[in-house]
């Protein structure tokens, strides 16, 4: 494998075409699609396309790897091959159908498609987890404190983790990657936004924090199901890339 490559249009790469090929004939030869997913995965070539009229970028920022987006570009590619019940959890709820290990994942998307997951992982899953667990303590501290109505939780929220507001915040985001300052936000800016932020707070937090915090992520997510199987509790003191 030579490395994600850019492909502005919908149109295949020679070696995403014959990923695909892998998958169909994988499936159809009795694999579990699961497996061959996986396997297609450490196969598909290209960083970022437009397929469907939708910008899908593989890699943010160059070195998180958003798997369950491509997982759902190749799902569409042999939807009729496919359980949908099975499909439907995995993309909507990021449960697997099989209940496979962290060394066998890393095994069947390869290593550098791995250090790319656990970015992504850490930067952005961690992250929002770590957001919605600091948004659970604010409100259940308002609701101890004797407020009876619903506030908006959102400003308290980041200026505990980041020590600022999220508008300041995402101003600053939008200026280091000349983005336009408008109301609405794309998923695909959500989601550079968030590692953003995770390379925020690394910066400017003690190692102590950002251990603790990163704890208090991973245990909110063991909390509401996200699945053990693909929870690592490495060290993220580094940002691992090709």
């Amino acid at each position: 494998m030579t490395g994600f490559q850019n492909q502005p249009s919908s149109q295949l790469t020679t070696a995403d075409a014959e990923a695909i090929r892998y998958l169909e004939q994988s499936i159809l030869n009795g694999k579990h699609w699961y497996i061959a997913l996986l396997e297609t995965i450490a196969l598909w070539d290209t960083l970022e396309e437009t397929h469907n009229e939708r910008i899908c970028r593989y890699i943010i920022d160059g070195e998180a790897f958003d798997w369950l987006l491509l997982a759902e570009r190749l799902c569409s590619a042999v939807d009729g091959l496919l359980p949908q019940d099975e499909k439907f959890d995995l993309l909507f709820h990021g449960k697997p159908p099989l209940d496979i290990t962290r060394t066998r994942f890393k095994e069947l998307i390869g290593s550098a498609r791995y250090r790319q997951y656990l970015n992504y992982f850490y930067g952005i899953t961690v992250e929002e987890a770590l957001v919605l667990a600091v948004q659970d303590e604010v409100r259940k501290e308002r609701s101890s404190s004797g407020y009876a109505k619903e506030r908006d939780t959102t400003g308290e929220v980041y200026r505990r983790i980041y020590g600022a507001s999220r508008g300041i915040l995402l101003r600053n985001f939008r200026q280091e990657k000349s983005y336009p300052h408008i109301r609405s936000m794309s998923l695909l800016e959500m989601k550079e936004f968030t590692y953003w932020l995770f390379k925020y707070r690394l910066k400017h937090c003690d190692k102590a924090r950002v251990a603790s915090d990163t704890k208090k992520a991973l245990d909110w997510l063991k909390n509401h199901g996200f699945p053990k199987g693909l929870i690592s509790s490495r060290p993220i003191m580094f940002i691992e890339s090709e």
